[in-house]
C-alpha cells in the first residue's frame, strides 16, 4: 500500500479544491474564540499534558509591544495544549505507521511554547523547535523549568548545553529537544546531527494573515524536500515521505482558503477526521488539522 493509499484509508478523502474545503468547514457553527489566546495578560499559564502539569511562561509585554516582525508568539494560544495532548495520545494514528522513535520532527513557529516537543519527546528521536529569535529566552526558560516532568532524563540536563549554540538547532548527544532560530523569509531548515531530513514538519496555529502564507508554505515545502534530496543522493526510493501537519484555529475563511490554495500547489492534502481527534480539536470546536505530503 502506498502512503497516499494509506492516508485514504485513515483520513478524509484527499482535498482537491480549496474553495470546497473552506465552504465545508465554515458552513457549520464555529465557536467564537477571538484571536485564540488563553490569557494574554498572565505571566504564566498552566497546561495539563500526558498526566503532568506544565507551567508556561509568556510575555504580555512583548505581545502588546510594537516590535517589528510580529509579537503573537509571545503568549500561549488555545489550540496549543489541545494539539499537544493529541500528539501525546497513545492511540494517535501517526504512530507507528508514520512516526516512531527514530523520527526527526521540525516545528515551525513554536512561539514561547515547547508543549508539542514535550508531547513528542518520549516518542521520537529529535524535536527541533523553531521561531524568531525574540522567543528564544522564553522557550529556554520553559524547557528548563519543566524538564523534570519529561520522561526522558536526557532532556532534564539539556539546558546548559543548548545555550552554548543558540542558533545551531543542534543539540548535544542524548538531548532530543532543541531550539533554532528560523525566519521563514530568510532562513532554510537545517536537520539535526546525523540526519539529512525530517520525518514530520509541524505548524500549529501559524496561519492567521495573508502575508505569512507564502513564506510559511515555502518553508514547509523546503523542509519536506530534504527527504526527497536524501533519496536522490542515496539513489533510494520508497522511504517514508516527510509529513507536513498543520493545525489551526478557524478564523477568517478567506485567509484559510488562501493558505489552502497555496498549500495544495506543493502538497497532496488530507483532513484528519473527527473520529481521530478529541472533541476539543474538531471543526465543531473551531479547530482543524490537515496532513500533507509533497506532490511528485
Amino acid at each position: 500500500m502506498t502512503y497516499p493509499e494509506l492516508f485514504e484509508s485513515i483520513l478524509e478523502p484527499e482535498i482537491e479544491d480549496a474553495e470546497e474545503e473552506t465552504f465545508w468547514l465554515y458552513s457549520q457553527p464555529i465557536p467564537s474564540s477571538n484571536l485564540g489566546f488563553i490569557d494574554p495578560k498572565a505571566d504564566t499559564v498552566d497546561a495539563h499534558l500526558a498526566g503532568a502539569d506544565y507551567t508556561i511562561h509568556q510575555s504580555p509585554g512583548v505581545l502588546s509591544s510594537s516590535r517589528a516582525g510580529g509579537t503573537t508568539g509571545a503568549v500561549l494560544w488555545k489550540i496549543s495544549p489541545v494539539f499537544a495532548g493529541w500528539l501525546s495520545s497513545p492511540d494517535n494514528f501517526l504512530f507507528p505507521s508514520f512516526l516512531d522513535q527514530t523520527s526527526a520532527v521540525l516545528e515551525l513557529g513554536c512561539g514561547i511554547s515547547p508543549l508539542n516537543a514535550f508531547a513528542l519527546s518520549p516518542r521520537v528521536a529529535s524535536h527541533t523547535l523553531t521561531d524568531q529569535a525574540y522567543v528564544q529566552r522564553f522557550v529556554q526558560r520553559n524547557l528548563d523549568e519543566n524538564a523534570h516532568l519529561l520522561s526522558r532524563s536526557s532532556a532534564a540536563s539539556s539546558s546548559s548545553r543548548r545555550r552554548s549554540k543558540p542558533k545551531s538547532g543542534r543539540p548535544a548527544p542524548d538531548v532530543n529537544i532543541s531550539f533554532a532560530t528560523l525566519d521563514w523569509e530568510t532562513d532554510s531548515p537545517v536537520p539535526p546531527p546525523q540526519r539529512r531530513s525530517f520525518d514530520a514538519v509541524l505548524a500549529c496555529d501559524c496561519v492567521y494573515n495573508y502575508a505569512l502564507i507564502p513564506p510559511l508554505v515555502q518553508t514547509c515545502a523546503e523542509a519536506c524536500r530534504l527527504r526527497v534530496k536524501e533519496e536522490d543522493d542515496d539513489g533510494e526510493v520508497g522511504k517514508r515521505p516527510s509529513l507536513c501537519i498543520v493545525a489551526q484555529q478557524l478564523r477568517n475563511d478567506d485567509v484559510f482558503k488562501s493558505w489552502l490554495e497555496a498549500f495544495l500547489r506543493d502538497f497532496r492534502v488530507w483532513r484528519v477526521p473527527d473520529d481521530k481527534l478529541p472533541e476539543a480539536l474538531r471543526p465543531s470546536a473551531g479547530f482543524v488539522i490537515h496532513v500533507g505530503i509533497l506532490r511528485q
